[in-house]
């Protein structure tokens, strides 16, 4: 349908969702097509969410094999909510295949799938920087407050559990809008008519619904998780200083790795879903060539923020000597697993060498896979 507005519902195309299908807009003086808006979006996004999809699940699922198999054992807090931000970052990236086949051919999944997908990305977007503000201000803990850190270890990884379970239940909470307005919607195409996975809020709560939801979205998703880690991290940087040595320096590298990072996926698209939500209710951009820009630079941007789910493991995982130890004894693990011969090809080698039992021994093999 040419149309985005209609006397029953107001149709929300772009806002604040993976899918940012576009349909026209009707522009005071204008209709702008935005079909190169469309044809954009089928060029850049396939590709690159099965890029990030398959690397960012390699290293998230790098981290949930080694605190399972190789660690056992959850032993700081820290560690509680690593293992639940890779979780929740695989999670998000299980959805990145289908906003994919979306981009190229439409929603083909039905309502019911469009729904629990959206409301699954919306429930791992806010739990994963819910999580990385809990990191932060148990770093600052463990550096800031070192007496008070090591005095209640056991304690403190029982309360990161409570933690992590507030976490999840509050994301729950934030995506019931999702839950609640997603469907699978019909839209005219050059193609034809095709599905496309959207929020439709009725019209009579519309424009307040969907101001709420983005507001919701930027302030928990990125302002207070921001304004909390510059506090915490702004505290460890200053204790730091006070400190001597190499290890210093690591320390604050890595403190300005995890900021600048943070900042540099997320404050750029979430300046988009403000700029947003401004056009959805006051058509602030009122030429069509400047909005068919804009519209392409929120591709861009959104696919910017969906990269954090890739760094996350090596910004919080693998940056730690103890988790670099793992992953390289669970490289070896691979490795080790890939030369492992076949138990026929093992006999047969061993009865053409005279050999009454194999070179690797039982005890070898089961401590070479404990690890």
């Amino acid at each position: 349908m040419d149309d985005f507005m209609t006397n029953s519902v107001t149709e929300e195309p772009w806002f604040g969702d993976p899918t940012a299908s576009t349909p026209d807009y009707e522009l005071p003086d204008m209709t702008c097509n935005l079909a190169p808006v469309r044809d954009f979006r089928r060029a850049w996004e396939p590709s690159l969410f099965w890029m990030i999809a398959i690397l960012g699940g390699a290293g998230n699922l790098a981290v949930v094999w080694i605190y399972l198999n190789i660690r056992r054992r959850l032993k700081t807090m820290t560690d509680v909510f690593l293992l639940n931000l890779a979780v929740a970052d695989l999670l998000f990236l299980v959805t990145l295949p289908l906003w994919a086949a979306e981009a190229s051919h439409g929603w083909t999944f039905g309502a019911a799938m469009c729904k629990v997908t959206l409301a699954v990305y919306k429930v791992n977007l806010f739990s994963s920087t819910l999580l990385l503000t809990c990191i932060s201000v148990d770093r600052y803990v463990v550096i800031v407050q070192t007496a008070k850190a090591r005095n209640s270890q056991a304690e403190r990884r029982r309360c990161g559990r409570l933690v992590c379970a507030a976490v999840w239940l509050a994301a729950l909470l934030l995506a019931v809008p999702e839950l609640v307005f997603t469907t699978a919607v019909s839209t005219e195409t050059e193609e034809g008519p095709r599905h496309f996975c959207r929020m439709l809020f009725p019209s009579h709560i519309g424009q307040h619904t969907k101001m709420a939801t983005l507001w919701v979205q930027v302030l928990m998703g990125f302002c207070l998780p921001f304004a909390v880690m510059a506090a915490c991290y702004g505290a460890v940087v200053a204790t730091l200083l006070k400190t001597r040595g190499f290890q210093r320096h690591k320390a604050m590298r890595v403190v300005l790795a995890v900021v600048a990072v943070f900042l540099a996926t997320q404050l750029p698209h979430n300046a988009v879903l403000v700029t947003q939500a401004t056009q959805a209710a006051h058509v602030t951009i009122t030429d069509c060539h400047e909005l068919k820009h804009f519209l392409k630079a929120a591709q861009v941007l959104k696919t910017l923020a969906y990269l954090h789910a890739c760094l996350n493991p090596f910004l919080y995982a693998f940056v730690g000597v103890r988790f670099r130890r793992d992953l390289l004894r669970l490289l070896q693990l691979c490795i080790c697993w890939r030369r492992l011969p076949a138990p026929s090809d093992q006999l047969a080698r061993n009865s053409k060498s005279g050999l009454g039992s194999p070179r690797t021994s039982d005890s070898d093999t089961s401590q070479a896979l404990s690890l």
